[in-house]
């Protein structure tokens, strides 16, 4: 077998191939060709899978990755283009496989340049490159990113004036089909915006409109973003086709291209634009579009993909799911999802290592030192006492970082390294003059930090330990070791994810620990979103794994982790914060097993059903704990409840009742209306 060095030595040496940036491709019938070890690892990884040989003609070799795919062209030698069936994509660091069917799209990837993916002896060689000489001439091949999709390819061969027949190209006589105008008025999708749109809020969110990194807004209609931006002093600039046709487009660290894909109702100007934006990056894409279920759909006239709007404007509307897949298909990119509808594709992948695992880290408040302890070392006390907040600060990192930080992460460390003569002393004067078992809690939650951060990384490409932060290189080294350990340990906590007798446990001492949340024996537990912090490892994972499928957070007040079914439900409430009972207005319900999401809203306000003993979801320090506390207790007692369980009721039950008692809910208190008011 091979290991990772070896497989990239051996593509390198593939003859016959088709290069790419980042992968080579050949046809099975080239590898009598290619290095003898590499042929025998192929067929290899294919019988381990029991994919036989009619399942697949060409393999896909990264260059860079230790990954390959065999992928199905039924059609290769009969079509001058055909299309991809099925792809069996084998990541061979993690262990993984995952097969990609195309049969049922109406727009699948399909394959051109042939004659380099076999060799020049074969005898369809000179076919095959008469075939791609052809197209040159046609001018086909001019943006090559544009053509690698089915109708993409075949609009382009009609704009051209030139028609398919038999697989060869043919000169149109007759004058072109012109698609008929619709009228559409793009300029009117771009709003007047009085705060920053909400990609925007997101980057911002994430530090990421520090002033550090340069932005470009590609589709930045009337420049309200910008305008916001330059004000805070950051190198920020724009393009739009209606409102600023005529500024450039330069490439800068973090690229925007909000909410433009989905008003653009021709299919190859919107992977035009998406590749583009792509291309101007230099760090960090952010693609925003439209979410939109068939309710949202049904309003409004069809139109290609999409809808015509009563504003006279194309809208695509897409689901969570189908926008990252449509953008992993187009940039060939894992997407990393942030909120509803927004995305992140990193072209900087330390950049991208380091927001995964800032994004995982837990914000430790360590305000409050514990106080000192005495000791017999009289100079090691007076050293410390006479230079406090250097060690204080000192021994602020090490909590933070769950380790001694290294001279690099250290501002002061040629200070402390003078007076305590080296690093491993300096530590160990703090360590008896402050609490060492604060330390070790510190340590303990850093170490399980990390195992989530990697066990949700498994859902992406695995990147290799080079490819990782200097920071986080440290992490792993201190903590595991070695890479490989901690790729291992990650993955038994993924996969345990799965064992719902696993879950039920954590869930229960979950319970327990937490500060507030509400366990339904067997069925689920509830809790505020400001404790997942807390929860035990597998379910910050498991928690965590749904998030990536809908994205930030932020807007969520109550988490339910579903016991036994592979679901996680995000709620958000009208008000969460200041009502006594408040009423739901969206719930979003992540079904992990099958990689999906519902969302649920309740626009309507007869159908929001109320959060009923709100109590439960906060501490007795919070200030309006009390005064909850009581009003939940007169309630209950009332709607006949209990308050230590979930109890879920239709808001119409919920008026009934109260009607029924001649009662209705102000503030904190239950106040008495007249029979003849109902």
């Amino acid at each position: 077998m091979l290991n990772a060095t070896e497989f990239k030595q051996l593509v390198k040496q593939a003859p016959y191939k088709k290069v790419l940036p980042d992968a080579i491709y050949l046809h099975k019938s080239a590898l009598e060709h290619a290095p003898e070890k590499l042929v025998k690892f192929i067929y290899a990884v294919a019988n381990a899978l029991k994919i036989n040989e009619q399942e697949w003609d060409l393999v896909k070799l990264a260059k860079n990755a230790f990954r390959l795919s065999l992928l199905h062209y039924p059609d290769f030698f009969t079509e001058s283009y055909p299309a991809l069936k099925t792809a069996i994509t084998i990541d061979l660091e993690k262990l993984s496989h995952r097969v990609t069917q195309y049969q049922q799209q109406d727009n699948p990837p399909i394959l051109h340049r042939k004659e380099t993916m076999i060799s020049p002896d074969h005898e369809c060689y000179a076919t095959f490159k008469s075939i791609t000489e052809e197209g040159e001439r046609a001018g086909l091949y001019e943006q090559p990113r544009l053509i690698g999709f089915q109708q993409t390819w075949l609009r382009l061969i009609e704009k051209k004036g030139y028609t398919l027949i038999d697989g060869r190209l043919f000169r149109n006589t007759a004058a072109q089909k012109q698609e008929k105008p619709t009228g559409i008025e793009r300029e009117k999708t771009a709003i007047v915006r009085h705060e920053l749109s909400a990609p925007m809020k997101q980057l911002a969110k994430h530090g990421y409109l520090s002033g550090e990194y340069t932005v470009f807004d590609y589709g930045c209609g009337r420049g309200d973003d910008l305008r916001e931006l330059e004000a805070h002093g950051i190198d920020a600039l724009g393009w739009d086709p209606n409102f600023r046709p005529e500024d450039e487009k330069i490439n800068s660290d973090i690229v925007n291209l909000g909410f433009v894909i989905n008003v653009i109702e021709d299919q190859d100007e919107r992977i035009a634009a998406l590749i583009n934006a792509w291309e101007l990056t230099e760090k960090l894409l952010v693609v925003s579009a439209m979410l939109g279920n068939e309710r949202t759909i049904s309003q409004f006239k069809p139109y290609k993909d999409g809808v015509i709007t009563s504003r006279n404007t194309f809208q695509k509307y897409y689901d969570q799911s189908e926008l990252k897949h449509y953008l992993e298909r187009v940039v060939d990119e894992v997407p990393i999802t942030i909120a509803p509808g927004i995305f992140y594709l990193f072209k900087d992948k330390i950049e991208e290592q380091r927001f995964l695992a800032q994004r995982q880290r837990r914000h430790h408040q360590w305000q409050q030192l514990t106080a000192p302890t005495p000791t017999n070392e009289a100079q090691a006390r007076l050293l410390i006492t006479t230079n406090l907040p250097l060690f204080e600060d000192y021994w602020r990192h090490c909590l933070q970082l769950g380790r001694t930080p290294a001279a690099t992460e250290f501002s002061q460390n040629d200070q402390l390294k003078h007076l305590a003569g080296s690093p491993r002393k300096a530590f160990k004067l703090a360590e008896s003059y402050f609490d060492a078992n604060e330390f070790q809690q510190a340590q303990a939650l850093k170490r399980e930090d990390l195992l989530v951060y990697f066990a949700l990384s498994q859902f992406d490409k695995r990147k290799t330990y080079v490819s990782l932060p200097d920071e986080l290189k440290r992490d792993v080294k201190y903590f595991f070791t070695q890479y490989q350990q901690a790729q291992e340990e990650a993955k038994a906590l993924l996969f345990s994810i799965s064992n719902k007798e696993l879950i039920e446990q954590a869930c229960i001492a979950a319970h327990k620990i937490l500060p507030a949340s509400v366990l339904n024996q067997g069925h689920s537990l509830i809790l505020h979103k400001q404790w997942l912090v807390m929860l035990p490892a597998i379910l910050r994972v498991y928690v965590g794994a749904a998030a990536q499928l809908y994205g930030e957070l932020e807007p969520i007040d109550l988490v339910k982790i579903h016991i036994t079914s592979g679901k996680v439900s995000f709620m958000i409430y009208d008000d969460f914060e200041n009502s006594s009972v408040p009423f739901l207005v969206e719930r979003i319900k992540v079904k992990m097993m099958e990689q999906d999401i519902d969302f649920f809203d309740y626009v309507d306000p007869i159908r929001q059903p109320p959060l009923l003993c709100k109590g439960n979801y906060l501490t007795p320090e919070h200030h309006l704990y009390l005064k909850q506390s009581r009003f939940d207790k007169r309630l209950a007692k009332l709607l006949q409840i209990s308050t230590d369980i979930d109890t879920i009721m239709p808001r119409i039950e919920y008026e009934q009742l109260l009607n029924k008692h001649f009662k209705k809910v102000k503030n904190y208190s239950l106040i008495c209306i007249s029979s003849d008011k109902i």
